[in-house]
């Protein structure tokens, strides 16, 4: 891998915050790319999997043949990031009863846990991890985490002090969606991921 170039951070471009993230990888200066079909996972450094819906973002990722290429790039090693819908794709287990998509991360999540799209809401986050300023959050029909494992380090908490970003290893996850603000933390977040993945072991 030529270390020099942008790191290619992808983006699950099915449905969802999509434009929003590829701006924010562009502020961050990183290469953005829109993932639809497997072959646009080539030589991707990262992906991003967006908010949405996750049920349908479900059935389109095994539409378009999706699920075991994104699977494979979690083995070897590349980060992911997951927001609101994203982070239901990632988690191992969903309160809701509805079958793990990726299963990547340890925690236990409930669907539209902070309620329907009425109750959107926007609220300042403890995030000591990430500096000192506060993580400002906006949580459209976001899920709740209910339960972590041991392995999932918190790197922000809501103002109730439940998780809402997540870290295991190399895949990342909020229960807000960091592009709809100006902060860029979390996908500052992954470009750093990335250059610690390159580095020799």
């Amino acid at each position: 891998m030529n270390a020099e170039r942008r790191p290619r951070i992808g983006v699950l471009a099915l449905q969802g915050a999509v434009r929003e993230h590829v701006a924010a990888i562009r502020e961050v200066g990183a290469e953005p790319v829109e993932v639809r079909l497997p072959r646009d996972l080539v030589d991707l450094d990262a992906l991003i999997l967006p908010g949405g819906e996750s049920t349908t973002m479900r059935h389109l990722i095994d539409a378009y043949n999706l699920r075991e290429p994104i699977a494979a790039m979690a083995r070897a090693g590349t980060p992911l990031l997951g927001t609101c819908a994203g982070m239901i794709l990632l988690a191992n287990r969903i309160a809701d009863g509805d079958e793990p998509v990726f299963g990547l991360l340890d925690l236990e999540v409930r669907r539209n846990g902070y309620g329907r799209q009425l109750d959107s809401f926007e609220a300042d986050l403890d995030a000591p991890s990430l500096g000192e300023a506060p993580l400002h959050g906006v949580f459209i029909r976001a899920p709740m985490v209910s339960a972590t494992g041991p392995d999932v380090e918190i790197l922000a908490r809501d103002p109730d002090g439940r998780p809402v970003a997540v870290r295991q290893g190399r895949v990342l996850a909020t229960a807000f969606h960091p592009e709809l603000t100006g902060d860029r933390r979390i996908h500052r977040l992954v470009a750093e991921m990335v250059e610690g993945a390159r580095r020799p072991a």
